[in-house]
């Protein structure tokens, strides 16, 4: 694999570990009485914006650009974002969710679902984009990507997406995504993601 497509698959697959674990980590706080409902607001949030963000630069940008360079993979990146489209509603049925409703039955249903639905997505998505990537994506076409990527990421729960990529990936491969922040800012939203997770995981 070239350097170059080896920093888009490692990149993809640390985003996609992200959503697994931050979709988890909801999942089963949702179902935590002692879990704090700012905090499950707080990571609620993050994930509903960042996948919703995520998936709409790959249905607007990322799967154009690939189907350009690979042909005969449109139709299975059409399915991919008919299963955007599945979330997209589980997504919305979470934002509405309240995370203060007695037994917060509603929030445990839909997070559960979107966690079912996002490990699902990945696992039909990744055998498609991954060998995609390693094989037809230019360095120059990804850092195109990147960059548009960067610019759109929603700033919501910034300290979350510093605290899930640190516990997904090694140093080096967080470093590919967190290259541009400045240490002391990358410090101080860690530390501010360990006390939210905290608040998650509290005991009855």
């Amino acid at each position: 694999m070239k350097a170059s497509t080896m920093t888009a698959v490692v990149h993809t697959r640390l985003v996609h570990d992200t959503h697994r674990r931050a979709s988890t980590v909801l999942a089963e706080a949702a179902a935590n009485p002692a879990a704090s409902g700012t905090a499950l607001a707080e990571l609620r949030d993050f994930l509903v914006a960042h996948l919703d963000s995520h998936h709409k630069s790959e249905d607007d940008v990322l799967w154009p650009m690939i189907e350009e360079l690979a042909p005969g993979i449109a139709e299975p990146l059409t399915r991919l974002s008919a299963e955007h489209d599945q979330l997209e509603a589980a997504l919305e049925a979470l934002a509405a969710a309240s995370v203060d409703a007695p037994g917060r039955t509603a929030l445990v249903d839909a997070a559960v679902a979107v966690r079912d639905l996002v490990h699902a997505h990945l696992e039909n998505e990744e055998p498609v984009l991954l060998p995609a990537l390693s094989q037809h994506v230019s360095d120059e076409a990804w850092d195109d990507f990147a960059r548009q990527v960067r610019a759109t990421t929603p700033g919501v729960g910034a300290h979350l997406l510093v605290g899930f990529l640190e516990q997904v990936g090694t140093p080096e491969d967080v470093e590919i995504i967190l290259r541009d922040m400045p240490a002391p800012l990358r410090a101080e939203l860690r530390d501010q993601a360990q006390e939210t997770l905290g608040r998650l995981t509290a005991a009855g």
